[in-house]
């Protein structure tokens, strides 16, 4: 294949791939990233981490990158400016039918590659039905830095950024200006906000919603921005990339 890009092919070159190969997924967000970083942070980042992860795995198994589900489920963010948010249940509704199309085109695996913290729990919940609708599917649903975290702590020591991965704090900053350097804003850094690590293990953990709390009432980032750097942010996209692309050849192989 000359391209990783689905949206670059033509609909017989996808008939001719599609039987072989994974297609990933990306999910992501158009939300607020705190007053120093653009509302596309999360879109940005998982797009080219799935683009350069395919690129990688396509060495040794054929990996194809769909266009990202650019919206996420986002209310947590409200009533800040710039969030563009579906509903939980329209946002995993939307994963599904998108899987369902892709199915329909010819793939018999799918990886779903999360970029926002708020789709993580409606993507393995529409991984599920997807599987349970296509039982000749094999589907994977991960966020990109549950599937990265351990390298990243161990090999990367980017525990010392702040939360993992946060919003808006250390890490994201890093990544956006490894990336995109022109989308942080540093002279409108906020004070920073101590916290504990992200755990990995989060999801497994009993989700309480205390009476009267607000989910949007918080100041819309997790701890310090001023502790990004462009060299953080590459060598965590290299940690990223290694350990997804090892993900996408190991599904590959069963």
């Amino acid at each position: 294949m000359s391209t990783v890009l689905l949206a670059e092919m033509t609909r017989e070159q996808i008939r001719r791939t599609a039987p072989r190969a994974t297609v990933v997924l990306p999910t992501a967000a158009i939300e607020q990233h705190g007053p120093h970083l653009a509302i596309v942070t999360d879109t940005l980042v998982v797009t080219t981490i799935c683009q350069r992860a395919a690129e990688a795995a396509t060495r040794e198994t054929p990996v194809v990158v769909a266009p990202p589900v650019h919206f996420g489920s986002s209310h947590h963010h409200f009533p800040h400016p710039g969030v563009l948010s579906l509903s939980s249940a329209t946002f995993t509704r939307v994963v599904v039918e998108v899987c369902d199309s892709l199915a329909r085109s010819g793939f018999r695996r799918i990886a779903v590659i999360n970029g926002h913290g708020g789709n993580d729990e409606a993507i393995r919940v529409a991984a599920r039905e997807v599987g349970l609708t296509h039982p000749e599917l094999t589907i994977a649903a991960s966020s990109y830095w549950t599937i990265a975290h351990q390298a990243l702590v161990d090999e990367g020591g980017l525990g010392e950024l702040g939360h993992l991965p946060g919003h808006a704090g250390g890490f994201e900053t890093s990544l956006v200006m490894a990336l995109r350097p022109e989308l942080v804003d540093a002279a409108s850094y906020p004070p920073a906000l101590a916290g504990p690590p992200f755990a990995s293990d989060a999801r497994h953990r009993p989700t309480v919603i205390r009476a009267g709390v607000s989910l949007g009432s918080g100041p819309g980032y997790t701890d310090d921005p001023s502790r990004a750097s462009a060299e953080a942010g590459q060598r965590a996209l290299d940690l990223i990339v290694r350990e997804v692309a090892a993900f996408l050849v190991e599904l590959a192989r069963g």
